[in-house]
């Protein structure tokens, strides 16, 4: 194998999006005359090309293309900047589980329209990475894949059997690991990738499956690694005190404001106020409104239920009796009259989301609750709401600080293992080397020493953006 224009000999990982924070996921490996790409994400807190990975390390290069691009789910930091991945490498191919693939037909034309809709009203400046009209000519590229399935990976170029195989993540509907079999001189090399995983069961979803080990490589997550109140909860300890929060505050005759993420929390939130009527912890009759796409994503979800892995292939999120949250500020107060709750994006609060009117108006009222059920950025609108200390909160620029008088409340549901959980699977799976991604630096680096007191002989590297390293371990 010829060297490089990076020096390197032999197969490499370089992450080309952020590895100091969560942001674009992003990761390309160059194998023996086969480029494939894991993950094409968009950074959410930037806009336009600021949210792009640095792509020009492919590019500027003679040695390196991409063959193939390896979609491990919908959210937006992994599948944010596919489109712009395909104008740039129009000959490749795209795997997904048939699940991300439904989704992905739902997400990026929202998110197309998003983009267009923050130019037009002045809030970005930065031109829209694609528009919803080119989106209908990339989907011939998706292919679907069954999970555990193997299907080739060999690039045009290539002078080494690649294989590919998916295995459920239980992070979210249709996220997935990837494990590659390379045959690499006379042996076969076997590298994992984690991606966002969950071990444990959710409220739809059960825990991810995983290879068997030992394998060579493992390509893994660390987001809840500079995180040690996760480990301390479990989901059924939250299950019951969100059961307990949502019963008070119906009884008082408030309504329960759930900010959620349109894809995956919403579904589970929806899922457990199910159980809580069946359990007759609140009433059956009380009212549950859902607005905007986490509609349209809870139908994929129901369409899929015999073909994805689940808790209970008879349970659909439509079957929870469920209203149209209305448009107009006449129709909301009318529900806000009226005990009820109300499941909406977005998770963050961000401004101008239906989320953050809705807070506007209740958070000066003692009988409503907003209950916060997963990440909260900081400076964000619900990081700024749980941290507030001066009976104040400013959810509304333009509109500036408001009395917070309603209760908040926070509960752990997480779709990602937490650090324990992360390193029992590294005791599963014996890889002789680790690369650690998709973490802040405290959290990579906890990992990182935590893998090496329980597993010396390991190879353990934390990569930077941008900078090849080794992808399988030293002989």
């Amino acid at each position: 194998m010829a060297p490089n224009a990076d020096g390197l000999d032999e197969p490499y990982l370089v992450c080309l999006g952020a590895t100091d924070e969560i942001g674009a996921s992003c990761h390309y490996l160059q194998i023996d005359g086969t480029g494939i790409m894991l993950d094409a994400g968009a950074d959410p807190e930037e806009e336009g090309r600021d949210a792009v990975p640095d792509l020009h390390f492919i590019k500027d290069r003679t040695d390196t293309w991409v063959d193939h691009v390896l979609i491990t789910h919908a959210h937006q930091d992994h599948l944010g900047c596919l489109p712009v991945v395909i104008q740039e490498f129009p000959h490749v191919l795209v795997h997904m589980t048939r699940a991300t693939r439904d989704l992905a037909g739902v997400l990026l034309p929202s998110s197309a329209r998003l983009q267009a809709r923050k130019q037009q009203e002045g809030s970005t400046s930065a031109d829209p990475l694609f528009a919803v009209e080119e989106l209908d000519a990339y989907e011939y590229l998706y292919l679907g894949h069954h999970l555990e399935f193997p299907f080739e990976l060999t690039g045009v170029r290539g002078r080494t059997p690649i294989e590919g195989r998916l295995w459920d993540a239980g992070h979210v509907l249709g996220a997935a690991g990837v494990e590659i079999e390379v045959e690499y001189g006379d042996e076969v090399r076997r590298v994992f990738y984690t991606s966002d995983t969950s071990m444990t069961a959710q409220a739809i979803l059960p825990g991810g499956s995983y290879p068997e080990g030992p394998i060579d490589t493992l390509i893994l997550e660390s987001t809840l690694g500079g995180d040690p109140e996760a480990e301390q909860f479990t989901r059924k300890s939250e299950e019951r005190k969100f059961g307990e929060a949502l019963k008070e505050t119906l009884e008082r005759g408030g309504t329960a404001l759930v900010p959620v993420f349109a894809l995956g929390r919403s579904q589970e939130v929806l899922a457990m106020i199910d159980r809580f009527k069946r359990r007759g912890i609140i009433d059956d009759e009380t009212p549950v409104y859902s607005a905007g796409m986490m509609r349209a994503i809870s139908d994929v979800y129901d369409k899929t239920r015999f073909t994805t892995p689940r808790l209970n292939e008879d349970f659909e999120v439509y079957g929870v009796n469920q209203k149209r949250l209305p448009r107009g500020q006449n129709g909301l107060q009318r529900v806000l009259q009226e005990p009820g709750i109300l499941v909406v994006s977005s998770g963050m609060m961000f401004e101008r989301t239906i989320s953050n009117k809705l807070a506007q108006e209740m958070v000066d009222s003692e009988k409503h609750s907003i209950l916060l059920v997963g990440y909260a950025r900081e400076d964000s609108p619900a990081a700024r709401l749980l941290e507030s200390t001066n009976g104040a909160v400013v959810l509304d620029e333009a509109r500036g600080a408001q009395p917070l008088n309603c209760q908040v409340g926070r509960f752990r549901f997480s779709g990602h293992s937490h650090r324990r959980d992360l390193l029992n699977l590294v005791e599963q799976l014996e890889p002789r080397r680790i690369l650690l991604v998709h973490g802040d630096a405290n959290a990579r680096e906890w990992m990182a020493d935590n893998i090496k007191f329980f597993n010396p002989d390991a190879e353990i590297e934390v990569p930077e953006r941008g900078k090849p390293v080794r992808l399988f371990p030293a002989d």
